[in-house]
C-alpha cells in the first residue's frame, strides 16, 4: 500500500469495517489472557467474538462515515487489527456503506 492510499483512508472518519458484518468481529488467534481483557458486556453470548447490534460491533462509537472510534482499541481482537486502511476488507466495507473506495 502506498503512503498516498494509506493517508486517504482515515479510520476515525470511517468505521465501516466495524459495522459491516456481525460475522466479522470473531475471535480466532486470541490467547485467554487477551480475551480476558475484553469487557464481558462486549463479548457475544456464545463467546465466539464481539457482541454486535445488527451488523455493528458493540465497541464501535460514533457515526459511520463521519467520526468513529473503538471503545476497546488497545485490546481489540486480531481480526480487527488485521483490517488495514485501503485493503480489500476495508474497501468492501466502505462500498457496502456507500463510502468512497
Amino acid at each position: 500500500m502506498t503512503a498516498d492510499l494509506d493517508s486517504s483512508f482515515d479510520c476515525q472518519s470511517c468505521g465501516a469495517c466495524c459495522a459491516y458484518s456481525s460475522d466479522w468481529p470473531r475471535f480466532s488467534l486470541e490467547t485467554d489472557e487477551e480475551l480476558d481483557r475484553i469487557p464481558a458486556e462486549l463479548v457475544a453470548e456464545d463467546l465466539s467474538g464481539m457482541r454486535c447490534e445488527g451488523e455493528r460491533c458493540a465497541a464501535l462509537t460514533g457515526v459511520v462515515g463521519e467520526r468513529t472510534g473503538c471503545g476497546i482499541y488497545a485490546v481489540r481482537p486480531h481480526v480487527c487489527r488485521t483490517c488495514q486502511p485501503g485493503d480489500e476488507e476495508c474497501l468492501m466495507a466502505r462500498a457496502a456503506h456507500g463510502l468512497a473506495v
